[in-house]
């Protein structure tokens, strides 16, 4: 059916255009608790956002000769398309990376240059989903896991990661998840929102689930040199003849969050690989390029000093640590120690109880406290529930603030509590 605009002096109807419900029930736990803040902030209230994981917005500078490697690109006139799968030495830059840093051998060929590694996320999905397809993803899991593989009308399916053993994954529950409609399993490694990191043991199980299946591994490793006391094991140097598209990024370990540069490979052998890679290949070339000065700087990063990363990784622990103890000494809130990344994702008691929902917790947190941070159902209803994800990247100073704030409101809502059994009672 032709849709239609009518006009109508000073204003514009549109006839017959409605907006399509994958747009419309498109979720982003992450950025969507933001629009809370609106009102608080006009009336002058402080927020202290530990919502989102971008270090560049507090202490964790890009490295200087990154950012002079971007300002010399365009001083020289680099600001022109580039190839749609990205330029040849910063492809090659992400080879010598990936076998550097993890062990990984690739080859240039198979590495495809995103805007960020959400780009990489989606394109993948498109790639993979059909109507009714199933994606297996960790609960609790990066939402864009959830909202892509609803948006190509697939089924998002969790399978469990154990919080008493530290978020590992449950691999009995891994295996029994699978039907005939599953296209691909995921592994966030290390985990967004809870710091857990596989070991090698752990995932070597599941890439032997998936060879039993036929399945391809999408590996998302963009943390995978924040790591503290476990040390970080990529899929694809265990995966042997299993397929694995490898998703990562600049973000996180060289700060260029707003910069919007990832990557992706794909390591194995056969038709349907190469198929795949092709498919992804052609929405690279729809969507022209990615930042061409950009991806100079990101060519830069790779292959200059790196001695940096030690600094983060230790600044980052001592804020990890005193999260993780000050966060436990709060009546109501338990957490595991992350062991990756930058966040932490404790249980909140009370729920159900004292709140509504884990949504509910964190917009009253945030009206009362001004302290923000992101429901744990928002990264899987199941799994998720009950909990909160808490970004750790702020000074200690800031965190305490914060921490405090988060402290009061829990005895201030067990109080509450307790006074309304007395009355009923």
């Amino acid at each position: 059916m032709e849709l239609t605009s009518v006009v109508v002096t000073g204003n514009t109807t549109l006839a017959n255009v409605r907006v399509t419900s994958r747009a419309s029930n498109i979720e982003y736990a992450i950025r969507d608790v933001i629009v809370h803040t609106q009102e608080l902030l006009k009336n002058g209230k402080k927020i202290y956002y530990l919502n989102i994981g971008d270090p560049a917005a507090f202490d964790f500078k890009t490295p200087q000769y990154v950012k002079d490697a971007l300002c010399k690109a365009i001083e020289c006139d680099d600001n022109y398309y580039s190839p749609s799968e990205g330029r040849p030495e910063l492809r090659e830059a992400i080879v010598r990376k990936e076998k550097r840093v993890n062990n990984v051998d690739i080859t240039a060929d198979n590495v495809l240059v995103t805007e960020g590694i959400s780009e990489g996320i989606q394109m993948i999905l498109a790639a993979l989903v059909e109507r009714g397809d199933e994606i297996l993803f960790p609960g609790p899991t990066y939402p864009p896991y959830i909202s892509y593989t609803r948006f190509f009308d697939g089924t998002p399916v969790a399978y469990e990661t154990i919080e008493k053993e530290g978020w590992v994954p449950n691999i009995d529950d891994l295996r029994s998840k699978i039907s005939p409609k599953t296209r691909a399993i995921v592994i966030t490694n290390p985990n967004n929102p809870t710091g857990s990191v596989y070991s090698a043991k752990c995932i070597k199980e599941m890439i032997d689930v998936a060879g039993e299946y036929n399945l391809p591994i999408v590996s998302d490793e963009i943390y995978d040199q924040l790591t503290y006391e476990k040390e970080f094991v990529s899929t694809a140097c265990l995966s042997g003849d299993v397929p694995v598209i490898g998703l990562n990024g600049f973000s996180k370990v060289y700060q260029m969050t707003g910069w919007r540069l990832g990557y992706m490979y794909f390591k194995g052998q056969g038709k349907a690989l190469d198929d795949l890679r092709l498919g992804v290949e052609k929405q690279c070339r729809i969507r022209l390029c990615a930042n061409t000065p950009v991806q100079i700087a990101g060519a830069a990063a790779l292959d200059g000093p790196q001695d940096f990363v030690k600094g983060i990784v230790d600044r980052l622990r001592e804020r990890r640590d005193f999260a993780w103890k000050r966060l436990n000494e709060i009546e109501g809130i338990t957490t595991t120690k992350p062991e990756g990344a930058f966040y932490i994702f404790p249980k909140i008691e009370g729920i159900g109880k004292r709140w509504k929902d884990d949504m509910d917790f964190v917009v009253q947190l945030l009206r009362e406290t001004g302290v923000l941070i992101v429901n744990g159902s928002g990264f899987d209803p199941i799994y998720g529930k009950d909990h909160a994800r808490i970004v750790f990247l702020p000074p200690i100073e800031e965190l305490e603030e914060a921490f405090n704030a988060l402290e009061r409101f829990m005895k201030k809502k067990a109080k509450q509590e307790a006074q309304r059994r007395v009355g009923h009672g």
